[in-house]
């Protein structure tokens, strides 16, 4: 569980930070830990955090079934989705903007992340899916940073469709992606180019802009716990771990 890795680079007002697992990109506690963390120190130092990932295939797979498999009792499951929250909340209570780089498709917590940034870069097959339900636990943490974005109806469709895939046009259309590209060179290259332009501009101007249009969430915290306590009361029941023994083995 513990062979992800979590880069962070800064340059100037802007910071870049790297994670991967080689499940897929998929979250592990300690991962979560750590990136939140590498968020809210940064928070200080940055004007501007690309958070982004390792590979080409896959930007998020989520949450990892290893550990999902591994957890025994209700403070386990607790603290492994609240570690989506904690990375959730880093990226509200940052002064920084968060844009993601989304080089390829996201899954379940992958996309909550993804919902979670300011602002989303993707290229054209980087597809987004929430598999929560039909793996017998729920995308409760992760609902109000989707909802946020997509709004109540979509997201109803979106969470009761788990095994389609929503296309990056789809997810440009409801506003989890600002920007979609062709290639990566492309993408890349519109980064570093709205970095150069963000980098010029007031970080308290962008600061404030940006607690402007998080207004309405500092029930976040409160909020987050609770659909954390839910996630893993869900994530512990039978079902859901037949569900996933069954979905991890077939992978």
């Amino acid at each position: 569980m513990s062979s992800y890795t979590l880069d962070v680079q800064q340059q100037g007002s802007v910071a870049r930070i790297t994670f991967g697992h080689p499940a897929s990109n998929a979250m592990s506690s300690e991962l979560l830990a750590r990136l939140a963390k590498a968020i809210e120190d940064l928070s200080s130092t940055s004007s501007v955090i690309v958070l982004q990932s390792e590979g080409e295939r896959v930007f998020c797979a989520g949450a990892n079934f290893d550990e999902l498999l591994a957890l025994e009792n209700q403070d386990q499951a607790t603290a492994f989705f609240s570690g989506f929250a904690k990375v959730i909340l880093a990226i509200r209570n940052s002064s920084a903007l968060v844009l993601g780089r989304i080089q390829a498709k996201a899954v379940g917590g992958g996309v909550g992340i993804i919902a979670a940034c300011d602002y989303a870069l993707a290229l054209d097959q980087a597809s987004i899916k929430l598999s929560e339900i039909g793996i017998g636990i729920a995308p409760l943490v992760i609902e109000p940073a989707v909802t946020r974005k997509i709004g109540a109806g979509a997201m109803a469709s979106f969470a009761l469709h788990p095994k389609e895939w929503k296309t990056a046009e789809w997810a440009l259309n409801h506003n989890l992606y600002q920007s979609i590209f062709e290639t990566v060179s492309h993408l890349d290259h519109a980064i570093d180019a709205l970095n150069e332009e963000l980098s010029a501009y007031s970080p308290k101007a962008l600061a404030a802009l940006k607690a402007s249009l998080w207004e309405g969430t500092s029930h976040w915290e409160s909020l987050l716990a609770d659909r954390a306590e839910a996630s893993g009361r869900l994530a512990l029941t039978a079902e859901a771990q037949e569900i996933i023994s069954a979905f991890k083995n077939r992978g």
